[in-house]
């Protein structure tokens, strides 16, 4: 094994290189465009391909042997990867300045195999209880029937709270960058520093804010997650979710993580970090491990699409911002308004934490507390007609939904609560009409309620 250890570290090296030095002097706009990408070599293409095959040629029977083996960098079986995917993982490494990145089926896949590479049966985690409703669910019921002890944080800005919940098992902490519904903005340098201390990582999901609004790896961060359904793809066409190593985090000095630094007997034996370095092996586990035995592949077109839209995702990013700060400007001295959750207003008590991680504001998504309750909450968004009333954001079309009936009714009212989802909010995800035209329609919904 020794030998084949040496050539996949040589190889997956070499990768990392090339994904680095193509875009490492780049900025944002350039990167979203062009980073992973020249040509393909034999048909001179442009743009990147839809690589629709699910398997790939061997070259021969040496060849076929090695890659399976992991001794060569090459494509096996789309479950795997494919080479549409790869340019999009390429990308979204290097705009949010990682060593490496996966892209899988959904956002919930990508959150589910990044705690699944580093927690098992006996291990323990701790997590926010600001959490977007699948993502509780998944915490509170799922991973405890895996053997897989969940402690929640009800005070995300408490570091001494996030401390107090260490175990001599805990393997990870996990928060949202930025909170849906109500936009709490997370102090990654803090939590960060806690995890840190204790010796594990902070993965965080970084959907809403996106890489052009908020790099959390230059804020601490080990692990980024997204659901590139959101505002990668824009468009609301593709399900897709991808995971990004911040390559700071050293596995292989502790004896936490027995995943990435003993032999993986169902991968030849391989030890990751011995073979790959720290810096890219927590990626390459959870594709041959996880992706393999799991199979939330992404479907080359969906790869395709989120591609597509990261073409233009800065371009996007500032239009949601200046139509959601009108918006969130304008509830706030509307009578039938109680409470604006927009963490770049200057009344939100997170607006300080905004300033600093994400200066250039916080993305299209606000909420706020509707007089009335949820019977107006539930007439509010009945009643808007530009809106579509769907259970997505981060779309180029204005959507509304009323999160206690919906992204959050699987929780009890108390879980409700504890992930600040109140009867009466309303979550919008402000896209880019025209601004007095989202303004107008939600004038009109408020009258319908009244």
């Amino acid at each position: 094994m020794g030998s084949h250890c040496l050539a996949l570290e040589q190889r997956f090296q070499q990768k990392e290189r090339e994904i680095m030095s193509d875009s490492a002097n780049w900025g944002f706009e350039t990167k979203q465009i062009h980073a992973g990408w020249t040509e393909d070599p034999t048909t001179k293409s442009a743009t990147p391909p839809i690589y629709t095959s699910t398997a790939f040629t061997f070259d021969s029977a040496e060849h076929a042997r090695n890659l399976f083996a992991l001794g060569e960098f090459g494509n096996i079986y789309t479950r795997i990867m494919n080479p549409t995917q790869d340019v999009v993982e390429q990308r979204i490494a290097a705009l949010e300045g990682g060593t490496a990145a996966l892209l899988v089926s959904s956002g919930q896949a990508a959150e589910t195999l990044a705690i699944l590479n580093i927690a098992e049966a006996g291990d323990h985690i701790v997590t926010s209880s600001v959490l977007y409703g699948g993502t509780y669910n998944l915490f509170k019921h799922t991973f405890p029937k895996m053997g897989i002890e969940v402690s929640f944080v009800n005070d995300q800005d408490n570091l001494d709270e996030w401390n107090a919940a260490v175990k001599d098992n805990t393997k990870l902490f996990f928060a949202e960058t930025i909170g849906n519904p109500k936009t709490n903005i997370l102090d990654i340098e803090g939590v960060s520093s806690v995890a840190h201390k204790n010796g594990i990582p902070l993965l965080v999901d970084n959907t809403i804010a996106t890489p052009y609004l908020l790099n959390p790896l230059k804020h601490g961060a080990d692990i980024v997650i997204h659901s590139a359904t959101k505002y990668l793809g824009g468009h609301g066409q593709a399900l897709a979710g991808a995971i990004v190593d911040g390559g700071k985090f050293e596995w292989s000095k502790s004896d936490k993580f027995p995943g990435l630094t003993t032999p993986d007997e169902s991968y030849h034996g391989v030890n990751y970090t011995a073979a790959l370095g720290d810096a890219i092996a927590y990626i390459i586990k959870a594709r041959v491990q996880l992706l393999r035995d799991l199979g939330p592949s992404v479907a080359p077109q969906n790869a395709y699409q989120i591609l597509q839209g990261i073409d233009t995702l800065s371009i996007r990013v500032e239009r949601h911002v200046e139509n959601a700060t009108k918006v969130a400007q304008w509830l706030e001295s509307h009578d039938q308004v109680e409470k604006v959750n927009y963490a770049s207003l200057e009344s939100s008590e997170f607006n300080q934490a905004a300033k600093k991680y994400a200066p250039n504001g916080i993305g299209g998504i606000l909420s706020f507390e509707l007089v009335g309750g949820r019977a107006a909450g539930e007439k509010f968004v009945e009643s808007l007609e530009l809106f579509k009333h769907v259970a997505n954001f981060g779309d180029v079309r204005s959507l509304v939904v009323h999160p206690a009936s919906t992204t959050h009714s699987q929780l009890t009212e108390q879980q409700q609560l504890e992930a600040q989802v109140s009867p009466g909010l309303v979550r919008l995800s402000v896209g880019l009409e025209t601004a007095a035209d989202i303004i107008g329609d939600l004038e009109q919904a408020f009258k319908a309620v009244k």
